[in-house]
C-alpha cells in the first residue's frame, strides 16, 4: 500500500485531440463490455415496494458555498440529480448481479432535460451537461462500504480541488463518474437481495441500501496514513488510506479489518501550514 502512496504523481496536461481519441476508445470499449455475457447487470426496478431491512443509509446537502463557483450550477445540479435518481430508485440487486451506474442512468443530454452543472476536469472547475451527478455516485459508494456488497469498479479524482469545509467523511471516500467509461459498479456476492432507495428534497439527497435479510454485521470506516506532501515539482499531494473494520452484530466481536482503497491527489490549493511549537 505504501508503494502506491509513494509513487510520483504529476499533473498531466493532454491535448484536446488526445483527450477526444481517448474518450472515444474507452466509451466504445464500455459499450462492448455491456454487450458481453460476462456479467449479469441488474435492471429490475420496484420503487413502490421496499425490502424489509435497512442495511445502510446516508444523506448529503444539495447546496454548498464554493469559492468562485456559480451557484446556478448547483441549482441545475438538483434537476440533474432528480432525473438520475428516477432511473435508479427502487433498483433490486439480486444475488450475482452487478449494479452499473451509467448503464442505468444513461447518457445525460439536453433532450432528456439535463442542465449545465459543475464538472471537475483535470483539476479545473467548469460546466457540463449533467454536471453534479458525482454527488449521487459518492452517496451510493459510501453507503455500499457499510454493506456486504462488493465494489467492483470505483474511480477517484486525481485532483483535490476544494479545501475541507464541514467535511464529515474522510478525504477520498467518494467515487467519481464520467459517462460512460468512468463507472461505479457494485456486485452482490451474497445470498440476499438488496434494493437501492434514492430520494431528495429541497435541501438533501437521501439514500438507502435495503435488504431482504437482517444485517449480520456492522461496519466501521476509518482513515489512516493521512498526509500532505510537498512534491519536487513545486506542488502538493494529499494521501490517505481508507480501511474498514467488520463486527459481528450478535457478539460485537471484530471479525475483519481490511483496506478499502488508497487515495493520492494533486492539491489545487495551498495547504494551511501552521508553525509547530518548539
Amino acid at each position: 500500500m505504501n508503494e502506491l502512496i509513494d509513487r510520483p504523481l504529476l499533473p498531466i496536461k493532454r491535448s484536446r485531440l488526445r483527450l477526444a481519441l481517448g474518450r472515444a476508445f474507452f466509451t466504445g470499449r464500455r459499450y462492448l463490455e455491456w454487450l458481453l455475457p460476462d456479467k449479469c447487470y441488474a435492471s429490475l426496478i420496484d420503487a413502490e415496494n421496499l425490502l424489509t431491512y435497512k442495511a445502510a443509509c446516508h444523506q448529503t446537502p444539495l447546496l454548498r458555498q464554493l469559492r468562485e463557483v456559480d451557484m446556478q450550477l448547483q441549482y441545475n445540479k438538483i434537476t440533474n440529480l432528480r432525473l438520475a435518481a428516477f432511473r435508479i430508485n427502487g433498483l433490486i440487486l439480486l444475488p450475482k448481479e452487478t449494479f452499473s451506474f451509467w448503464r442505468l442512468v444513461g447518457k445525460p443530454s439536453r433532450r432528456k432535460g439535463y442542465l449545465d452543472g459543475m464538472v471537475l476536469s483535470n483539476g479545473q472547475v467548469c460546466s457540463g451537461i449533467g454536471g453534479g451527478l458525482c454527488q449521487l455516485s459518492n452517496l451510493i459508494y459510501w453507503m455500499t462500504l457499510f454493506t456486504p456488497l462488493t465494489v467492483t469498479e470505483r474511480w477517484r479524482h486525481n485532483y483535490d480541488v476544494f479545501p475541507d469545509s464541514n467535511r464529515t467523511q474522510p478525504f477520498g471516500s467518494g467515487a467519481t463518474v464520467v459517462y460512460n467509461y468512468v463507472d461505479l459498479q457494485i456486485t452482490n456476492h451474497t445470498q440476499s437481495s438488496f434494493q437501492l432507495h434514492i430520494t431528495l428534497d429541497d435541501k438533501n439527497l437521501y439514500g438507502e441500501w435495503r435488504s431482504s435479510q437482517p444485517p449480520e454485521a456492522r461496519y466501521e470506516i476509518y482513515e489512516r496514513e493521512h498526509m500532505i506532501k510537498a512534491e519536487w515539482w513545486g506542488g502538493y499531494t494529499r494521501n490517505n488510506v481508507i480501511s474498514r473494520r467488520t463486527y459481528d452484530r450478535s457478539s460485537n466481536e471484530m471479525i475483519g479489518d481490511e483496506v478499502i482503497c488508497a487515495n493520492r491527489a494533486v492539491m489545487m490549493y495551498e495547504p494551511m501550514i501552521t508553525e509547530m511549537p518548539c
